[in-house]
């Protein structure tokens, strides 16, 4: 069993803002006016924009520069910016869907307020970005990210007026620790995004709309289920939810090269340690039967939550739950493939809640 214990940790234990053990690791092999050469990979030719973070460093690229001199081993894309420290020859990066860094302010020119919002196990810090429209957005992120990935559409939400919450929850940095130090996958999460809502109130919510990536989705999908604030939920945003636990902690073990006959070992050290219940697999239970609209953002590139699920999650409501199909998009950056398409459909999704 503890090898299913040790299998179990690359979900139980991913670390907020590092890359999940699916993101694989690049080398920088030169950098010249707007460009960046990385070690040729599937992820190094992924169509979008996306973050380029290292240990210090963090930039951003754009597409591929198919025409710009490279080796066979390389590939060459667009230097948008460099936003922290330095891109050199040799060092390690890694694609990460968060194109900001800071807060904000400092990244978006956005005046917000630093709030605590009073949480089961202690103040759990937040940015809140004010607005006119009394339906506020609150973001969650997900694995491997923070509250930073909600940056790439503050800007967007905050152009249509929406006041906007982007909450840390247990286990990020700021925030509480889970008394057993572990990532739930959104059972118990969703209690934080809960008192999230409860403080959106407090403060002049009259509507709310949920939006997640990740587990931070099945948070989303669990709050508007459970909360005892759940009517006031007008609609869901969910970007590469974890719809099926049991296959997303089976990608991860997999990608930690955990051998196949294994797995079943980390999925049941999974239940026994943070109590995850397997009758809940592929649709958080009946909290994936939403009562409000919901869209979900969604590809079958994603290596980490199963395309097919969401697939049935749309199915099995097809009057409520609008699947916007995003290819060549890996887990939880599916704004990265194209914002503009995004954004678009984001809006004629939103335009009736406001």
């Amino acid at each position: 069993m503890a090898v299913g214990r040790l299998a179990s940790d690359a979900a139980l234990k991913a670390s907020p803002g590092r890359p999940l053990p699916t993101e694989p690791r690049l080398t920088v092999h030169g950098t010249a006016a707007g460009q960046v050469a990385l070690t040729r990979d599937l992820a190094a030719l992924r169509p979008g924009t996306y973050g380029l973070a290292g240990n210090g460093s963090h930039a951003v690229v754009g597409p591929v520069l198919a025409t710009a001199p490279h080796s066979a081993d390389t590939v060459v894309r667009r230097l948008e910016r460099v936003t922290h420290g330095t891109l050199s020859a040799g060092d390690a990066v890694w694609l990460t869907p968060n194109l900001h860094v800071g807060n904000p302010d400092t990244a978006l020119g956005l005046d917000h307020a630093d709030v605590d919002v009073p949480g089961e196990l202690g103040p759990l810090p937040a940015w809140f970005v004010p607005g006119a429209r009394r339906t506020w957005v609150i973001a969650v992120h997900g694995l491997g990210t923070t509250r930073e990935h909600a940056l790439n559409l503050t800007g967007f939400l905050h152009r249509r007026r929406f006041p906007v919450l982007a909450l840390a929850y247990r286990g990020d940095l700021g925030a509480p620790r889970s008394p057993d130090g572990l990532n739930h996958l959104g059972e118990t999460e969703w209690r934080d995004l809960d008192a999230a809502m409860r403080y959106a109130v407090r403060y002049g919510a009259e509507r709310i709309i949920l939006f997640g990536w990740s587990t931070g989705a099945t948070m989303a999908l669990r709050a508007a289920a459970r909360s005892g604030l759940r009517d006031l939920v007008s609609g869901l945003v969910l970007d590469s939810p974890v719809l099926d636990w049991q296959a997303t902690l089976r990608a991860l073990a997999s990608a930690r090269h955990t051998p196949g006959p294994l797995l079943p070992l980390a999925v049941r050290a999974a239940e026994g340690r943070v109590g995850l219940n397997a009758g809940t697999a592929d649709g958080v239970a009946d909290p994936a039967r939403p009562a409000v609209p919901t869209l979900v953002f969604h590809g079958p590139d994603d290596e980490v939550a199963p395309w097919a699920a969401s697939r049935r999650f749309a199915a099995r409501r097809p009057g409520l739950v609008t699947l916007h199909p995003v290819p060549h998009a890996p887990h939880a950056a599916m704004w990265n493939r194209d914002p503009a398409a995004y954004e678009e459909a984001l809006r004629r999704f939103l335009t009736p809640l406001m």
